[in-house]
């Protein structure tokens, strides 16, 4: 049984966002192992709290990991 775990700074992604992410990974699993994987295929996302995660020895916050968005 696949178990898929995403570990994702808080806010960076919308609940909507998750929920394809979500859909998206077990397509990928049921494109590779077919669709029989589906029913098996479990997805956990985990959201760490803005700041709690670090990147080269420097806390990482919601702000810092979010995509720029364009005015």
């Amino acid at each position: 049984m696949p178990f898929i775990e995403v570990k994702i700074i808080e806010g960076v992604l919308s609940r909507e966002q998750q929920q394809a992410l979500i859909s998206e990974l077990t397509d990928a699993v049921v494109r590779v192992g077919g669709e029989g994987m589906r029913p098996m295929t479990r997805c956990a996302i985990q959201e760490i709290r803005s700041g709690l995660w670090g990147v080269a020895g420097k806390p990482l916050t919601t702000e810092m990991a979010s995509p720029k968005r364009e005015a």
